[in-house]
């Protein structure tokens, strides 16, 4: 086996393990919780967790299930298109951002059992989907894979601030963890712009949003 083939291969199998990790194992985040804090105290914890009611919990629970479904979506879109990508700058830009994906990933899914829900059984499917986008976003050359990167980015950080609206106000530790999401997705649109992205057309901005709109149905309900 050559050089190359060997490369492709490791690339491979290192794809595999990342889509099973992100998909069925605990994600091991770097950067501790934007609630860390508050979980020093247990009894804290449980104060915070009393204060709401059943459908506060709920309601909680369903929109840190689809806020986690995008951060499977973004690291099976990463992956893909630093797979596909031509520019090894390209690659460590795409490579930092899911480094910080896997934190949110990791927020997400503590805050979620804390509130007595469960993550999405379709996340298989929604990272089988986002990883063929990202492939093709790839393939069509790094200025549109980072413009997509940057549009998505920008549609995430609207959702995100729209589930700020809908959260349950005593939730502080949800509204905590989504705050600093918005943060940290807003910084990466910035550098896909500020490297290079190119503006996509809005047909393919509407379908975006379109096929977002579907996900997030389904992912608040299961």
């Amino acid at each position: 086996m050559g050089v190359r083939e060997k490369d492709i291969v490791d690339n491979i199998i290192g794809v595999i393990d990342n889509g099973l990790r992100v998909v069925f194992a605990k994600p091991n985040g770097q950067r501790p919780s934007p609630t860390a804090t508050s979980k020093n105290n247990t009894s804290k914890i449980q104060h915070y967790n009393s204060e709401l009611d059943p459908q506060s919990k709920d309601l909680a629970a369903s929109l840190m299930r689809v806020n986690h479904v995008g951060e499977v979506c973004a690291q099976a879109l990463y992956q893909g298109q630093a797979l596909t990508s031509r520019s090894q700058a390209v690659r460590e830009k795409m490579k930092h951002a899911a480094d910080e994906e896997i934190d949110h990933l990791d927020w997400c899914a503590e805050r979620i059992e804390e509130l007595g829900g469960s993550v999405s059984i379709f996340n298989p499917l929604w990272y089988a989907g986002a990883f063929t986008l990202g492939v093709g976003a790839g393939i069509a050359g790094d200025k549109w894979s980072l413009g997509f990167l940057a549009e998505t980015e920008r549609q995430v950080v609207d959702h995100l601030k729209s589930h700020l609206d809908r959260l349950p106000e005593n939730d502080s530790d949800s509204r905590k963890i989504v705050e600093q999401m918005v943060i940290d997705e807003e910084s990466h649109a910035l550098m896909a712009e500020e490297s290079g992205a190119a503006a996509l057309p809005s047909w393919i901005k509407q379908t975006m949003k379109m096929s977002a709109r579907v996900m997030t149905g389904i992912s608040e309900k299961i």
